[in-house]
């Protein structure tokens, strides 16, 4: 696994700080280092402060993968979605998670942390962070995905 993959970009809101705080503790344990872009506590935050820095740094190719995690999970998948090439995907279950991967080469996961458990969330990030992208017919449907001028 290359450098950039180890090495992930995190962050949210408020609604999911704790949630951002066990995922940092059980993932870096499998040897994955995060940056994280807060919130650094659970006081109030507006989650596009978070999610737009975090998404130009994927686009930038500063990291390969994120994780944003919110209320939700919508918010901050709406504003990464805003940037070129950052296909943001709200995932809450085994299965919308590894197609977010495998079909549509997803690089940010999003967690509605009001609606998973934590241990459903470190399932999810660890299976978005190990399944690979198939490639195949699915690269004609994600060269389509451009942003509309």
């Amino acid at each position: 696994m290359s450098e950039t993959i180890k090495r992930i970009a995190i962050g949210g809101d408020h609604a999911g700080f704790s949630m951002k705080e066990y995922i940092k503790q059980k993932i870096s344990k499998l040897g994955y280092e995060f940056e994280d872009f807060g919130p650094y506590s659970d006081e109030k935050i507006d989650y596009p402060d978070v999610a737009h820095p975090l998404a130009k740094s994927i686009q930038s190719g500063n990291f390969k993968f994120g994780i944003l995690i919110c209320g939700s999970g919508n918010g901050v998948a709406m504003v990464a979605n805003k940037y070129p090439n950052i296909r943001a995907a709200v995932c809450w279950n085994e299965e919308i998670t590894k197609l977010a991967r495998m079909h549509n080469d997803a690089n940010i996961i999003t967690l509605p942390a009001r609606f998973i458990t934590l241990e459903e969330a470190v399932c999810f990030v660890t299976l978005f962070l190990t399944t690979e992208f198939e490639g195949g017919r699915h690269i004609k449907r994600i060269e389509k995905i451009a942003p509309i001028m």
